[in-house]
């Protein structure tokens, strides 16, 4: 699935990577970050027509492990 994206959103999809590794999952200097319920959270790494977002959910706060379970257009997300 990363494949079929635009180059400008794999960048920023693995610099968001790098922020939640690094500073934690709570992001919220992301563009239109947002809670999705307890252990959820969301943001867009591109604007515009279309949209892409991003879903990630904290597995494990112990061992400090993120899964992303959605990268792709905001039609299709799973809330």
């Amino acid at each position: 699935q990363i494949r079929k994206l635009p180059l400008a959103v794999k960048e920023n999809l693995f610099t968001l990577l790098l922020e939640i590794e690094n500073e934690g999952p709570v992001r919220g200097n992301w563009s239109n970050y947002g809670k999705l319920g307890k252990s959820r959270h969301h943001c867009h790494l591109k604007k515009g027509q279309p949209t892409y977002v991003v879903v990630w959910e904290v597995k494990d706060k112990q061992i400090k492990l993120v899964e992303v379970t959605y990268v792709g257009s905001h039609e299709k997300v799973p809330y």
